[in-house]
């Protein structure tokens, strides 16, 4: 299986390429999409080359997220933590985004693994973006100061959709309503998640958060909207302890539980390429087959040469007529 990276490889080599190329001057005007509906724009200019202009637009939230100046609960904190040597944040942001950044690349550390390591920081605003209100819940497991225990919170991760988090003094639950749009994805969807319950039971996986799979929504969302609660591939939970969030492991489970719809639905369309193929060579080896069983007059007779006629022209005709008349 694989995991999603946080950094925008795209948005990197940018990055990179623009770094290289700053005695140069180039015009820069790039626009892209990226799952789950994240765009992206940057824009450079050919007389200030050092500074960039980065836009990021989010997805459409549901009525039952809060969002705060267009942006997710603690985003305006985490990305000044985050770029507040490099980037200054435009307000109001450019039109059609919720952030628009402007990077001076000139304020870049000299040290090469330094830079680098901070324009992977810089290509991985989705993360500290969206994953702010989420951060922010799990760091209180730590520190034992938990708010609002018992009452779901909806964070937005598709368009007009969203998880909820369920916070308690020692644990966080984290619900998934799995929802996908093509029927042949809905059963392929319940499938993997039923198998991905049964694989965290194995050995191996005693320190991985407990996960359940449920047809109907939860208990703990008993008091979240019923529009909400509307998944035709079931609820998937995940209770998440202090020790899946300790030190480093923080930004690893934020990432996995922020992009979990969008590593479920990859695989499900790997899972439905791969039968495809199957089923091709499977219908190509049938008619191979029917081939070899067929006998061999019906071979000789379509291999045997066909009659063919010229279809002559009225001009052709009187030629002919005319050297018969001459003979």
């Amino acid at each position: 299986m694989i995991l999603l990276q946080s950094p925008s490889r795209y948005l990197l080599q940018i990055l990179s390429n623009r770094i290289q190329s700053l005695e140069k001057g180039v015009e820069l005007d790039c626009q892209w999409v990226e799952f789950d509906d994240i765009r992206y724009h940057i824009q450079g200019s050919v007389k200030n080359p050092n500074v960039l202009l980065l836009s990021v637009s989010l997805p459409i939230p549901p009525p039952e997220t809060v969002l705060f100046g267009g942006l997710p609960l603690g985003a305006l904190e985490a990305i000044k933590a985050a770029y507040s040597v490099v980037a200054q944040i435009l307000d109001p942001p450019r039109d059609g985004f919720n952030l628009t950044l402007k990077l001076n690349l000139a304020k870049l550390p000299p040290d090469e693994e330094h830079k680098h390591a901070l324009l992977t920081k810089i290509a991985s605003v989705r993360e500290v973006v969206m994953g702010a209100p989420l951060r922010a819940v799990l760091r209180q497991l730590v520190t034992r100061t938990v708010s609002d225990l018992g009452k779901p919170v909806a964070l937005v991760h598709r368009p007009n959709e969203s998880f909820f988090l369920v916070p308690q003094v020692d644990k966080v639950t984290v619900i998934f309503p799995m929802r996908f749009s093509d029927s042949i994805d809905t059963v392929l969807a319940t499938s993997f998640l039923q198998e991905f319950v049964e694989a965290r039971r194995t050995a191996g996986l005693n320190n991985a958060p407990p996960c359940l799979w449920s047809p109907s929504p939860p208990q703990e969302l008993k008091e979240a909207f019923t529009e909400a609660l509307s998944a035709n591939a079931g609820f998937v939970s995940f209770v998440i302890f202090s020790r899946h969030v300790e030190g480093r492991k923080l930004d690893r489970t934020v990432w996995n539980l922020s992009t979990f719809h969008a590593y479920v639905n990859y695989h499900v369309k790997c899972s439905e390429c791969f039968m495809h193929t199957r089923m091709r060579r499977q219908v190509e080896s049938l008619i191979q087959a029917l081939d070899r069983a067929k006998p061999d007059s019906e071979k000789a007779k379509r291999n045997s040469p066909s009659r063919s006629f010229k279809r002559m022209s009225l001009k052709d005709d009187n030629n002919s007529l005319g050297s018969r008349s001459w003979k």
